[in-house]
């Protein structure tokens, strides 16, 4: 049996919140219920019934009057609910996180459908919640730095795949210095760690691509395209490490983290399809199998000299050039 204080009370509450909303349900529904009828149905004592009649009134301003001709209660205002029963502690804190997790969204015009949405949450509360924690305001969200996105851009982009819409537009890629025309038949949005990308068929590659949206002004809508059946098969990318569709084969990888951050990496799914074990020296054995190679170069490239790559010879050869170039900056 658990005797922890603090989940009794978070049961207790959560009993009488739905007590509380199913007493308010008698009211409505039922012709005048006196108390007799408000015990058999809440299943509970006549001092309980009485209390939470009272908590009604005064907490949640219930306009609950006693009818002396019918011998029972009811609402003067029919229209009125509820609008929330008291929310525990923890569904607070776990409501006040969330808008700060969402900042990642801000350079798109979600933001303002999630402000919407989040003031709508806050005006069904109780307009005074009292929590006997201070985590709310001890809790800081760092967030990545973002990329801008062009609203119309954001917008359209998703008109444009409900409505199998061809696009055109100005890209610049990260090597560029300006934008060039694109024309593509977008098929599907990745967000990853607050990018946003569109995948489809490039009109100008004559390929699948993907293309990061903070880089695209200027889209128009186009003519309708017949979407390909096939479109899956042909589009090859790894959402656990990459979005960018490319031909390359899957590649096993095998990398041996040193003992030092081995509890780091021990902690964490870092791909679907990994198998991660820690030997008796400490060091951590970590593999999957993905086609993203140049983007687990990055990943890796962050670990320094913590991390020895096994396989594949690839990422080898890829990670000893880049070490080079790194050199010749110092």
């Amino acid at each position: 049996m658990n005797n922890n204080p603090v989940e009794k009370k978070q049961r207790e509450h959560h009993v009488k919140s739905l007590r509380l909303l199913k007493m308010e349900k008698a009211i409505q529904t039922i012709p005048y219920p006196n108390v007799e009828r408000l015990m058999k149905e809440l299943e509970v004592s006549r001092r309980t019934v009485l209390r939470d009649l009272e908590e009604l009134r005064i907490y949640y301003n219930a306009p609950i009057e006693y009818d002396r001709a019918n011998k029972g209660f009811y609402y003067t205002d029919e229209t009125f609910f509820v609008k929330n029963v008291l929310i525990s502690e923890g569904e607070l804190v776990a409501l006040a996180g969330i808008l700060p997790l969402l900042e990642r969204y801000d350079n798109t015009p979600l933001k303002e459908t999630i402000t919407k949405v989040y003031g709508t949450i806050s005006q069904m509360l109780p307009n005074e919640v009292e929590v006997q924690s201070s985590l709310v305001n001890n809790v800081q969200f760092i967030s990545d730095p973002l990329p801008n996105i062009d609203g119309d851009v954001f917008k359209k982009i998703f008109e444009a795949i409900k409505m199998h819409k061809t696009v055109s537009f100005g890209y610049r890629s990260i090597s560029s210095t300006e934008h060039t025309p694109h024309t593509l038949d977008p098929y599907k949005i990745y967000c990853q760690k607050g990018d946003w990308y569109a995948v489809g068929f490039c009109h100008k590659h004559k390929r699948y691509s993907t293309y990061n949206l903070s880089r695209m002004k200027d889209l128009l809508l186009l003519s309708e395209f017949t979407p390909d059946p096939d479109y899956e098969k042909k589009v090859h990318i790894d959402p656990n490490f990459g979005v960018w569709n490319n031909e390359l084969p899957v590649l096993k990888f095998e990398l041996v983290f040193d003992k030092s951050i081995n509890t780091y990496i021990l902690e964490r799914t870092w791909h679907k399809n990994q198998k991660c074990f820690q030997d008796k020296a400490g060091k951590v054995h970590l593999s999957f199998e993905s086609n993203q190679l140049q983007e687990t170069l990055y990943w890796v490239l962050h670990f320094g000299a913590a991390v020895k790559i096994v396989e594949p010879p690839e990422l080898k050869e890829l990670y000893k050039e880049e070490i080079k170039k790194i050199q010749k900056n110092l």
